[in-house]
């Protein structure tokens, strides 16, 4: 039986980790508390304990995966707060290594990191891993620093692999309302309370959004399949279907049987966005599917969920 744990699992991609990995035969793990990433002394206690009680639940010899898809961090964060994140992941890799029954048995980790921050300044049409990363903010430089640091613990551990998961843009429903992104959750907001989106790119902006439960499946079988491959495997994983802006507008007013009220504008993060990002992985290709979720089927569920919320909302206040 394999152990997994999820660091972020209760974010849009580590919740859609964990109802994946709870279809299979794994037992998840999860911390007794929830990490205080703004205080380092409480946060390192935390994981100190956490990797503690993830080491008793792990029998001698027994298989154990960890899955990062923590973070606070956004195309726009500050240097000073991705700093504390990568030491977080670096401290956490570094307390599983120090553990004698899991720095002897096999081991997987799976990274999600950003291929959006990481190719930002690409000038290929399409990008795959054989583009050069061309990181334009501290956020791209955080996430390859991050990287390093994975790839430097399958080669300190005695048997590991690691899937370092170069992930297009994700959406789906609960996504964190204090990141300045989620175009899709953002406009599903605004058609529920009747509210204006500001956008601060063009309409014909081009991305590949991927539904987080497709996301989740590809590293899942990634990260298993990586055991025959090699000890770390670099994909990106996309929809590989390009989508503007535009045309999540029009899905949202098929939908919503109403045009969502968009204001474009401009602002200091505007430049730091490509206009046109189109992903085809060329890495262990025999992993990579199409999406099961498609942009319809997501973004209606985007919106149900945003209906469902709203409409808590005003019961409570009813009240």
């Amino acid at each position: 039986m394999t152990v997994a744990w999820v660091v972020g699992s209760g974010g849009l991609l580590g919740s859609a980790l964990c109802r994946m990995l709870s279809r299979r035969d794994t037992t998840l793990f999860v911390p007794a508390e929830r990490f205080r990433w703004e205080s380092v002394p409480e946060r390192e206690r935390q994981i100190g304990d956490a990797v503690r009680a993830f080491a008793s639940r792990v029998a001698a010899g027994e298989p154990w995966e960890l899955y990062w898809a923590a973070g606070v961090g956004s195309m726009g964060s500050p240097e000073a707060s991705l700093g504390e994140e990568t030491r977080a992941l670096a401290h956490l890799l570094d307390l599983l290594l120090r553990e004698p029954k899991l720095r002897v048995a096999p081991a997987a980790v799976a990274f999600a990191s950003s291929a959006g921050s990481i190719y930002a300044g690409a000038t290929d049409a399409i990008i795959s891993e054989s583009t050069a990363p061309s990181p334009n903010t501290p956020y791209a430089l955080a996430k390859l620093a991050q990287e390093e640091i994975v790839a430097s613990f399958v080669l300190a551990h005695a048997s590991a692999t690691a899937l370092v998961a170069r992930l297009s843009t994700l959406y789906g429903p609960g996504q964190s309302r204090g990141k300045p992104q989620g175009l899709i959750a953002h406009i599903a907001r605004g058609v529920v309370r009747n509210q204006p989106v500001r956008i601060y790119v063009p309409l014909d902006t081009v991305r590949d959004y991927l539904a987080a439960d497709d996301a989740a499946a590809a590293m899942v079988a990634a990260l298993g399949a990586g055991r025959a491959g090699p000890a770390v495997l670099t994909k990106i994983v996309a929809s590989e279907r390009p989508t503007t802006i535009a045309e999540i507008v029009a899905v949202f007013r098929r939908i919503a049987r109403r045009a969502p009220r968009i204001i474009t504008s401009v602002s200091w993060l505007s430049a730091l966005y490509p206009r046109r990002m189109r992903f085809a992985s060329s890495a262990a290709r025999e992993l990579s599917r199409p999406p099961r979720v498609s942009l319809l089927v997501g973004v209606s569920a985007v919106l149900a969920a945003e209906r469902a919320l709203f409409a808590r909302g005003a019961a409570a206040e009813s009240r």
